[in-house]
């Protein structure tokens, strides 16, 4: 079992950045994919970046790619996503989430069986 914690989010000007942290508890985190997912009001969730358990590869959506960037910190059961150059499309609710080993949908919601509880991202223009 996975409970995942989100914080960091905010009210940001354009342009701005923020930097979203999501704690994990468990002993076995390093076996973890992860990801966040974020969804905006009337739309569905929708796949921002991800990580693999096994080799830190990270995975964009083309809308934030060069933009944001997922790391995760084993010794601190925590994964981040550094959001730089915000948009006002880049409000939403953000999620962590967490699979694990992961698979090959990574960019899928139902590949994950754990989330978090959400933190708003608010980017006014």
């Amino acid at each position: 079992q996975v409970q995942l914690v989100e914080s960091g989010g905010g009210l940001v000007q354009a342009g701005g950045s923020l930097r979203l942290s999501c704690a994990a508890s468990g002993r076995t985190f390093t076996s973890y994919a992860m990801a966040w997912f974020r969804q905006a009001p009337g739309k569905e969730r929708e796949f921002v970046a991800g990580i693999t358990w096994s080799d830190s590869n990270t995975y964009y959506a083309d809308s934030v790619k060069g933009r944001f960037t997922m790391s995760r910190d084993n010794a601190k059961n925590t994964v981040y996503l550094q959001m730089n150059s915000l948009k006002p499309e880049d409000t939403a609710v953000y999620y962590c989430a967490a699979d694990f080993f992961g698979g090959s949908d990574y960019d899928k919601t139902y590949e994950y069986h754990y989330w978090g509880q959400g933190t708003q991202v608010t980017v006014s223009s």
